[in-house]
C-alpha cells in the first residue's frame, strides 16, 4: 500500500512538472501559414522576423507606433486611419512575442525592444529622426529609445504609459515575482485566466468585445503567454522617471494622454511624469480605461492631431 501510494504521487508529481511544456507545445507555432493572411510585410531582424505595416503618403512625416503587453499592432488600427487622412505616414510592427512576429529567447527586456525598433526604422529606410507614438509597455519602450536617441525623436506621444507606477497586485504580482510557480500558472492556466477576466469586462460591449476576441486569439500561439510573462519581469520593472527626466534635459516634444478611469496605469503616473519632466504635455479622456486606443480612438486622434499639427 505504501509502495502504491508513492508512485502515485511521483505520478502526479510528473504530470505536474510536464503540464506547462505539453500544454505550450499543443499551442499552435506562429509560422508560414500562420502569417499568410498578415498585412503589411515581413523583415528578417537580427533576433527574428517582425511583421511590420506601414501605410499612408510615401512622402507624409512618419509616425512609428509601438503596442502594448499584449496587444498587437492592430490596436493602432482606428488612430492610425485617422493620421493618415491628414498625411502622415504610420508605421505599426509587432514586437517580439507578439502577433505575427518571431519569438526569441531571453528576457524581454529594454536591450531587446531597443534593438528591434532601431532595427525596424532600418529596414524601413527611416534613417531621419521620426515621431514616435507608444501605448502601454509601447510607451515605456518609446521612452526609453527617446531617452537614447533623442536625435531620432522629433515628437514623443505616450498613450497610458507604464514605467512610473506599479499598479500590479494579486494573482499578477505572485506570477510575476515567483519564478517556476508562476511560469506553471501561466502556461497551464494563462489562456483560461484571460478568457474569464475579458468575458467580465465585454458583457455589453460589443466593440471592446470584437476587440477581446482578437487578444484571446494571440493566447493560442507558442511563445505568446511566456514573452508577456516576460517582459512583465523585464521591461515593465524598470523605472523609468530618470529617463523622464532625461527627455527634459534633451528637449523632446512630448504628450501624454491618460484613461481617466485606467486602473492599471492609475493617473498618480501623471503626477510622476509631471515631477520627472515638467514640459510635457498631459491630457486626460473622460470614461476611458486602459483601453483608450481603441475604445475612445476619436479622442486620442484628436489630441494627437493638435500636439503634431499645432505644438
Amino acid at each position: 500500500m505504501g509502495c502504491t501510494v508513492i508512485w502515485v504521487f511521483l505520478l502526479i508529481a510528473v504530470c505536474l512538472i510536464a503540464a506547462p511544456f505539453i500544454v505550450e507545445h499543443r499551442r499552435k507555432p506562429m509560422d508560414g501559414i500562420a502569417r499568410a493572411e498578415a498585412p503589411g510585410t515581413f523583415a528578417e531582424l537580427s533576433r527574428g522576423t517582425t511583421h511590420i505595416h506601414q501605410m499612408g503618403p510615401v512622402r507624409g512625416p512618419v509616425i512609428v507606433c509601438v503596442h502594448g503587453l499584449t496587444t498587437s499592432e492592430y490596436v493602432w488600427g482606428d488612430i492610425a486611419a485617422n493620421l493618415i487622412d491628414i498625411g502622415f505616414r504610420v508605421v505599426t510592427y509587432d514586437l517580439y512575442g507578439r502577433g505575427y512576429s518571431d519569438r526569441p529567447g531571453g528576457p524581454q527586456d529594454a536591450a531587446l525592444f531597443l534593438e528591434q525598433l532601431n532595427d525596424v526604422l532600418e529596414a524601413k529606410g527611416h534613417s531621419d529622426s521620426v515621431i514616435l507614438m507608444g501605448y502601454s509597455m509601447g510607451a515605456a519602450i518609446s521612452v526609453a529609445f527617446a531617452a537614447a536617441r533623442p536625435d531620432k525623436v522629433d515628437k514623443l506621444i505616450l498613450v497610458a504609459p507604464a514605467g512610473l507606477s506599479d499598479a500590479t497586485s494579486g494573482l499578477d504580482r505572485f506570477v510575476r515575482d515567483v519564478p517556476l510557480v508562476g511560469d506553471w500558472i501561466t502556461l497551464v492556466l494563462g489562456a483560461v485566466l484571460r478568457k474569464w477576466r475579458f468575458s467580465k469586462k465585454t458583457e455589453t460591449d460589443p466593440k471592446r468585445a470584437a476587440f477581446a476576441q482578437k487578444q484571446l486569439a494571440e493566447s493560442q500561439y507558442r511563445g505568446f503567454l511566456p514573452a508577456v510573462l516576460s517582459s512583465a519581469r523585464h521591461m515593465l520593472r524598470d523605472d523609468q522617471r530618470p529617463l523622464h527626466s532625461a527627455l527634459e534635459d534633451a528637449r523632446v516634444p512630448t504628450l501624454a494622454l491618460w484613461g481617466e478611469e485606467d486602473s492599471v496605469i492609475p493617473l498618480s503616473a501623471l503626477g510622476a511624469m509631471t515631477k520627472a519632466n515638467r514640459s510635457v504635455i498631459h491630457h486626460t479622456v473622460p470614461g476611458a480605461d486602459h483601453g483608450l486606443p481603441y475604445t475612445h480612438p476619436e479622442a486620442v486622434a484628436k489630441e494627437v492631431r493638435a500636439f503634431l499639427l499645432n505644438g
